[in-house]
């Protein structure tokens, strides 16, 4: 065991709760597996320059106006008139290399915008998560889970990522105390981790998802390590920080 304090790992249920873990000091991971932080992964694996997260569609609809490619999406739906929605697979285009993105989502830009003041915001999903952890522990800073939910609501596949990311830190490093949230989730994890899709089967966005015909984005979405890329925030915008393997040792 190390002399050094012990760093926070926690975990927040819903960006409407984020004013009571907020601090000056953690990095905040947000998470919003079906689909936005996915979406954004891919993304920036397949060659896009920034990510511009928006809490409104009107400030999507101002940066369109202005040239920018841009996602919307609200209730799953991508909304007419924009380029991409807030699937994975929009974002496995051409169109998108070397470019400045504009994206508003139901749930992850909300959460983003909530935690736009915190220390350091990057982006987690099952896409990078090895690459997330692997920085998060060289980092040797505590740990804020912030799930995006459902409409400030908990829902269970954030929850499972944010218990697999607590699982992971701590087989890695012993440098990190888990608070409740995030040892609940560690706990539903590992009832979940050797068959997320199956385990989910009954959860309230993966049953939407499934009525809107997107079986196949949520088992990209639940599929690990596509991507060595960690998206983060910088002046406003999201961009891309590679995490190349065994460059932490």
């Amino acid at each position: 065991m190390s002399d050094q304090p012990l760093l926070k790992v926690d975990a927040c249920f819903s960006p409407f709760l984020y004013p009571v873990y907020a601090d000056d000091t953690s990095i905040v991971v947000i998470i919003d597996i079906f689909r936005a932080t996915s979406a954004m992964c891919t993304a920036f694996e397949y060659g896009a320059e920034k990510i511009i997260p928006v809490a409104s569609v009107d400030e999507a609809r101002a940066y369109k106006a202005k040239g920018y490619l841009t996602g919307a999406e609200r209730d799953a739906i991508q909304i007419e008139g924009f380029d991409f929605g807030n699937s994975p697979y929009h974002y496995m285009d051409e169109r998108i290399k070397g470019q400045t993105l504009v994206l508003t989502t139901t749930n992850g830009t909300q959460a983003i915008e909530a935690a736009r003041n915190a220390y350091r915001v990057v982006i987690g999903s099952f896409l990078n998560i090895d690459a997330l952890c692997e920085w998060l522990v060289a980092e040797k800073r505590s740990v804020l889970l912030l799930c995006s939910g459902w409409k400030n609501k908990f829902n269970l596949e954030d929850a499972i990522f944010a218990g697999a990311v607590t699982e992971k830190l701590s087989a890695m490093s012993d440098q990190f105390k888990l608070g409740d949230g995030c040892l609940a989730l560690k706990y539903l994890y590992q009832l979940a981790h050797q068959d997320p899709y199956k385990f989910l089967n009954y959860s309230s966005h993966k049953e939407r998802l499934a009525r809107l015909n997107l079986k196949k984005d949520i088992k990209y979405c639940l599929t690990p390590n596509q991507t060595r890329v960690i998206p983060v925030m910088k002046d406003g915008a999201l961009v891309r920080m590679e995490v190349l393997a065994g460059s932490l040792d």
